[in-house]
């Protein structure tokens, strides 16, 4: 439809400009065409522009296309560094998102909340825990930006990755917001993953109980508690906590888990059955 348009303004002689074309970004398809009538036509490659095109390829996961139109644009903004940044961590290029994120330091922009959302996720899985710390207290006491439950998250999932349970643990103790589930899912997932189950037994097993009021109607809250319990011997409570996915109608998940895929984290699932 957006080439129909394009042509009808060619044939009244009306020159599509930068902000014609970026407001059709939305499919790589389209987004080719207009790349190479721009190309063809030497629009002007403009922040709006370049940025436009940089989210499409990079929503696409076109990555290469995405950085090298992020390379040829002579000017660039924070939306332009933190979009290349963002699809350079979510599409498995973690290292290049973290060069790329001292590169836009050193162009003297200064980070926002979501950039540093991606970098401390992409130390998270590299396990990077030394420069995750750093980037962290550098977001907090350079740029005075305040943590969100987003940025607590990745420090908690860096933690537990790397095996620092304890260290998770204490973090999470002198958060000044209360975990929400997913940081819970993540510390107690990291616990059982690491033996550390009985290490801090009762505050564990509180935590537990916060998941569980967290998300009540999530199987899988039930079943990561159940295997907690058995794994430390509380036969009765993992039975009670089987029996409470039957009671409550909930689903489970078999043989579920979350593997790496060229970078990426992806749930696996072979088969969902009923309570």
């Amino acid at each position: 439809m957006f080439l129909v348009v394009f042509q009808q303004m060619r044939q009244a002689n009306v020159k599509p400009n930068s902000v014609t074309a970026s407001s059709h970004l939305t499919s790589p398809s389209i987004g080719r065409s207009i790349h190479s009538y721009i190309t063809t036509n030497e629009i002007k490659l403009d922040v709006a522009l370049g940025t436009a095109l940089v989210n499409m390829y990079a929503k696409c996961g076109h990555i290469e296309e995405a950085f090298q139109v992020f390379e040829s644009m002579e000017d660039r903004n924070l939306q332009s560094w933190t979009i290349m940044i963002s699809g350079f961590a979510a599409h498995g290029h973690r290292k290049e998102a973290i060069t790329l994120f001292s590169q836009m330091e050193a162009s003297g922009l200064k980070p926002d909340s979501t950039s540093f959302s991606m970098i401390l996720s992409a130390c998270s899985h590299l396990g990077m825990v030394d420069e995750g710390w750093h980037y962290f207290s550098k977001m907090v006491d350079v740029y005075n930006i305040q943590p969100t439950i987003e940025h607590y998250g990745c420090m908690v999932d860096l933690f537990g990755r790397a095996g620092l349970v304890d260290t998770a643990f204490e973090f999470i103790k002198n958060m000044p917001i209360a975990p929400n589930s997913v940081i819970l899912r993540s510390f107690l997932g990291a616990c059982r993953k690491n033996g550390k189950i009985t290490a801090v037994d009762g505050e564990l097993y509180q935590l537990m109980k916060l998941l569980l009021r967290e998300e009540p109607d999530l199987g899988a809250n039930y079943v990561l508690a159940a295997n907690m319990s058995a794994s430390s011997d509380k036969w009765s409570d993992a039975a009670k906590l089987h029996g409470s996915i039957s009671e409550r109608g909930l689903k489970k998940v078999a043989g579920c888990s979350w593997v790496e895929v060229h970078g990426r984290s992806v749930e696996w699932k072979e088969m969902e059955i009923g309570g």
